[in-house]
């Protein structure tokens, strides 16, 4: 059979087939270390656990509403208003299989021929592929490493012409780690209303944050952004849920429903039992523990990973504000991202993800959610392999 020409314009993703390596390189008993996954290492805390299974004990096991439960619906708007600033209801709210969802459903009900999509670089890998599977064209803005890789309001509007439409806006960054500061956001805000285009803020790292850094919501800047902004985020790094799939888009009304329509013939619910366990991470009182617990480890690891990787002669990193990911320029190796990668794993069993999948053939990405240990014996490896 002929595939579709679309499936031609976007390559498998290189984060989850480098994972997926190193998984199967694991299962032949090799000795392997990833920094490769960008998931938590956590188990779902016990009281999200148990409302999911309290849920399939009540029955909770039928189809519900394509645009989610009432109840957790509430509960996002309720949060989104009270943590983020943000004048949302639950009919601005749309419950997604993840937060990849939520962002694949926006560029497919708002995106199509001619529209260009702008996308600051390093970018994360689904971005572009999304867009181009909507029928549009992403336009790149290329940050400047000296900056954090953070783009400024000069490029933004360097970038856009009459025919952009969106504008990609992910703080904390995967890959990078990079935080837009209160004053960032609110520059880029008035770029996106003077330009009336739109803007989606990929929020989902939102609550893994180091030393002073702040979060602000774009759209909670004022009216006039609020009405140009979808926020999209999800439970998978907050609360180590990436296998539970549910995320969330908040947006204009109009938007949500014909997203919800989409999703109606497309996937229809998001699993509903999980869905109950979303609610508990939202509404019950022992979360911020959960998520307290999580960081003081992460914040370890971070500090750690930092410190050693700036002893390595050949390599070059920023110490990341958000996420758990160190984004380390490799070009004095003289090796570009793919061979260092596939080196690093082949002759020294450390995976990593290669710079090329965010748009920056110069850099690898580590991920620190893994152990300490693991940690220091894949950070001895990585600089053996330099060496």
């Amino acid at each position: 059979m002929k595939l579709a020409e679309r499936i031609g314009l976007v390559p498998p993703s290189l984060t989850l087939s480098i994972t997926a390596k190193g998984k199967a390189m694991r299962a032949e008993g090799i000795d392997v270390y990833a920094f490769s996954a960008g998931e938590p290492d956590f188990d779902t805390p016990a009281h999200i656990v148990a409302a999911a299974q309290q849920a399939l004990a009540d029955g909770k096991t039928r189809y519900g509403p394509a645009a989610g439960e009432l109840a957790l619906r509430k509960a996002i708007a309720n949060k989104l208003r009270t943590e983020n600033g943000l004048d949302y209801q639950a009919e601005n709210i749309i419950v997604t299989n993840g937060g990849k969802q939520s962002l694949f459903n926006l560029m497919m009900a708002t995106i199509e021929t001619g529209d260009e999509v702008i996308i600051p670089t390093p970018y994360w890998v689904s971005y572009p592929e999304m867009v181009r599977l909507a029928g549009g064209t992403p336009v790149f803005c290329q940050a400047d490493e000296g900056n954090q890789y953070k783009v400024t309001p000069e490029q933004l509007k360097a970038a856009i012409t009459p025919n952009t439409k969106l504008f990609v806006l992910n703080s904390p960054s995967n890959p990078t780690g990079a935080i837009y500061t209160p004053d960032e956001i609110r520059a880029l805000a008035e770029v996106v209303v003077d330009a009336d285009i739109y803007v989606v803020s990929d929020e989902i790292y939102e609550k893994i944050l180091y030393d002073d850094a702040e979060h602000l919501s774009i759209g909670a800047i004022g009216p006039e952004i609020l009405a140009r902004t979808f926020t999209s985020s999800g439970f998978a790094k907050a609360f180590a849920m990436t296998g539970w799939r549910v995320g969330y888009l908040a947006g204009p009304v109009e938007v949500i429903k014909a997203i919800s329509t989409l999703q109606g013939h497309s996937t229809s619910n998001v699993c509903t039992f999980s869905q109950y366990g979303a609610l508990a991470a939202l509404e019950s009182p022992e979360s911020p523990g959960c998520i307290a617990r999580m960081l003081a480890a992460f914040t370890e690891r971070r500090r750690y990973i930092a410190d050693r990787v700036a002893t390595i002669p050949k390599l070059v990193a920023f110490e990341p504000q958000g996420a758990f990911y160190l984004y380390v320029n490799v070009a004095r190796t003289g090796l570009k991202s793919l061979e260092f990668c596939d080196r690093l794993l082949d002759e020294h069993q450390v995976a990593a993800i290669p710079g090329v999948a965010f748009g920056t053939d110069d850099c690898i990405r580590l991920s620190y959610a893994t152990d300490l240990k693991s940690i220091e014996i894949g950070i001895d490896r990585l600089e053996k392999f330099c060496a």
